[in-house]
């Protein structure tokens, strides 16, 4: 199992599933995180906290401890 944290920096990877409830799952299907969607990752902060990533066009920065809770293939 393999998440969106641990994805290496330049790979494009496909979103499996959210593997979190409520408020978090929302706002994570909000920033466009659903089963199938295609996510490029930029950069990863070493030290600091957020996971760069480009999807569906958009560039979005998202915490790595919600990041844990993309399951991606």
């Amino acid at each position: 199992m393999t998440t969106l944290k641990d994805s290496p920096v330049g790979q494009t990877v496909k979103v499996k599933r959210l593997k979190c409830e409520g408020a978090l799952k929302r706002r994570l299907m909000d920033m466009g995180f659903t089963a199938g969607c295609d996510v490029f990752v930029r950069k990863v902060a070493p030290l600091g906290d957020p996971v760069e990533v480009t999807i569906r066009g958009y560039e979005l920065s998202v915490r790595k401890q919600d990041a844990e809770y993309i399951e991606v293939e």
